[in-house]
């Protein structure tokens, strides 16, 4: 008789990855990364387990978008006040915080629970090309 096996949290191992944006679709890209962030291009995939993989995100505001979208999309906010809704638009975000269009994108494709959080804090995006993960000697992910 054969046994299911069943993954545990001793048994995940993490990498870093680095992931080049430049160029890249951002659609696209929020979908590799998501996947990578929630492990289901392991063989070891739980839903109920983070396990994952740390991705590092570098040239964040060099990514590419198709149609108007540019200047179509907005992000809104709320303050919480009375006529206090905000928006910004793309073109804007990519100027003044291009690491948070990745985010958020990301943060879409995820779980809305503790778990998804969770693998949320294991995104780490910069807007250039340095980043200070050297240490964990990262492989870098062709496009």
């Amino acid at each position: 008789m054969e046994k299911t096996y069943v993954t545990k949290a001793g048994d995940i191992e993490r990498e870093w990855i680095v992931l080049d944006a430049s160029g890249q679709t951002l659609g696209r890209l929020a979908t590799r990364i998501a996947t990578m962030l929630r492990g289901k291009h392991k063989p070891l995939y739980a839903p109920n387990l983070d396990t994952g993989d740390f991705v590092v995100v570098v040239n964040s505001g060099k990514i590419a978008v198709t149609g108007n979208r540019l200047d179509d999309k907005l992000y809104r906010r709320h303050t919480g006040y009375p006529g206090g809704l905000k928006a910004i638009t793309l073109r804007r975000m990519l100027e003044i915080h291009p690491e948070r269009v990745i985010r958020f994108a990301v943060k879409g494709m995820l779980p809305k629970n503790k778990l998804g959080r969770q693998m949320l804090k294991k995104l780490k995006i910069y807007a250039d090309a340095e980043h200070p993960h050297a240490a964990q000697q990262p492989r870098t992910l062709e496009n």
